[in-house]
């Protein structure tokens, strides 16, 4: 099925609702790009299901069984439920704007269900693990600046739960790492984040040893030919190191910020000021993140809720 059945009227209301996503509510860019496959796939079936382009009022008040012949042909194409919800979700988020733009009742789309998923659960690596992976991460480069590279990129992700797209985001005036970073998350929200000395030391000995001029408006992490370097080079060395060390494939990048948020818990973190040094909106993500049981909750909650210090004493 292609989109050429897609309106003139309806390109153009997609295409301002993405600059506003853009703009306004500061999504990242992978996301607004996936947002637009999502809303165009089910503007061009809505067009070719109803037989033909409509106004944009049209497009607000579809009926909820046309909703779920679309749900249907795209899992019928082989789309998961997962992927589909987060269709889904764009679809609503689109006529939700049109809607508030048409004055026209969207009701029906808004209030339709996302199919249901199983969602996976990180697998953090152990305290022992993920100090293996931090020591030997540079064993297989070639040459000792890549090695400490590789360190220093891993040690913020573990030391400071950073993301690797934030850790890869730093740039020259970043370094000399100060205590605390501010860092620009998902959705362009600020965050501080403590910087162990262990993470500024790796940082300074790859600053040291790099060969490129890490000036202050260039990536501070760099490839082996001087541009920013690669996200797919550190998921490579971490393959290369967990099967080296015999660590499960779960042992990934992404891992190791779950292991920053999991061992910071079990070592007696608060729940929501580890949601606040990961730059979670929503403390349910946290405690996914570090795979909280509700023992463990309970205790976080007997601990600091004042109903519940009172009830004690």
């Amino acid at each position: 099925m292609t989109t050429l059945a897609i309106s003139p009227a309806a390109r153009a209301a997609l295409e301002d609702w993405l600059t506003h996503l853009r703009a306004l509510d500061g999504r990242a860019d992978k996301t607004v790009t996936a947002y637009a496959a999502d809303v165009r796939g089910w503007l061009s079936f809505l067009a070719h299901h109803r037989g033909g382009t409509e106004g944009l009022t049209a497009l607000v008040t579809v009926p909820v069984g046309d909703l779920r012949a679309w749900m249907a042909h795209e899992r019928g194409r082989g789309v998961s439920a997962r992927s589909l919800a987060r269709s889904l979700s764009a679809v609503k988020g689109f006529t939700a704007w049109l809607a508030d733009r048409q004055g026209a009742d969207a009701t029906a789309i808004l209030q339709a269900r996302a199919p249901r998923f199983q969602k996976k659960l990180p697998r953090p690596l152990s305290v022992d693990g993920a100090a293996e992976v931090l020591y030997s991460v540079g064993d297989d480069a070639r040459e000792p600046w890549v090695a400490a590279r590789d360190t220093a990129v891993v040690t913020l992700l573990y030391g400071c739960g950073l993301r690797i797209s934030e850790a890869l985001g730093l740039t020259g005036a970043d370094h000399p790492l100060p205590e605390v970073l501010r860092i620009t998350g998902k959705g362009n929200k600020q965050r501080l984040v403590p910087v162990l000395p262990a993470a500024r030391a790796a940082v300074a000995r790859y600053a040291d040893l790099c060969p490129y001029d890490l000036t202050a408006d260039q990536p501070l992490f760099r490839g082996t030919r001087g541009g920013a370097l690669n996200p797919r080079l550190i998921a490579a060395a971490m393959e290369r190191t967990r099967n080296r060390l015999g660590l499960p494939a779960s042992a990934t990048p992404h891992a190791l910020r779950h292991s920053f948020a999991t061992h910071l818990l079990a070592s007696g973190g608060d729940l929501r000021a580890i949601q606040e040094l990961l730059g979670h909106a929503s403390l349910s993500t946290t405690q996914a993140y570090t795979g909280v049981d509700a023992a463990r909750l309970m205790e976080v909650y007997a601990t600091a809720h004042p109903h519940a210090r009172r009830a004690r004493s």
